[in-house]
């Protein structure tokens, strides 16, 4: 059973740094890429960052690049989001999820239940 588990959460002040875990258990497979996806409330969730299974291929969306970095622990099948200089609209749901494609850009089929980030003003 493939299990998808974020951890890292909470609340902080505008302008903190936060680090998101986001660990993946029961998988044979390998080859995957790994991507966090944020939902604020009342918005649609959105893709915030992906890393391939190597590492060495990465994906930001435009409102997080340069702030945050994706990036992962083969040793410990972790994959971290490090948050830097968080802003008020950095307040959601943040997900882990697995696109057992590899690409990191293609449909990603499995979804941890999410981690709440609140950054206050």
């Amino acid at each position: 059973q493939v299990q998808v588990t974020e951890s890292g959460g909470r609340l902080v002040q505008d302008g903190d740094s936060l680090r998101l875990a986001c660990t993946t258990s029961g998988l044979d497979d390998y080859n995957y890429a790994t991507g966090w996806f944020r939902q604020a409330p009342g918005k649609e969730r959105a893709f915030v960052a992906a890393i391939r299974w190597s590492g060495a291929n990465k994906y930001y969306s435009d409102s997080v690049r340069g702030r945050f970095t994706i990036s992962k622990d083969h040793a410990k099948n972790t994959v971290y989001l490090q948050m830097n200089k968080l802003k008020p609209d950095d307040t959601a749901v943040y997900y882990c999820a697995l696109d057992m494609t590899g690409r990191g850009t293609g449909q990603f089929t499995y979804w941890g239940q999410g981690t709440q980030v609140t950054v206050s003003s």
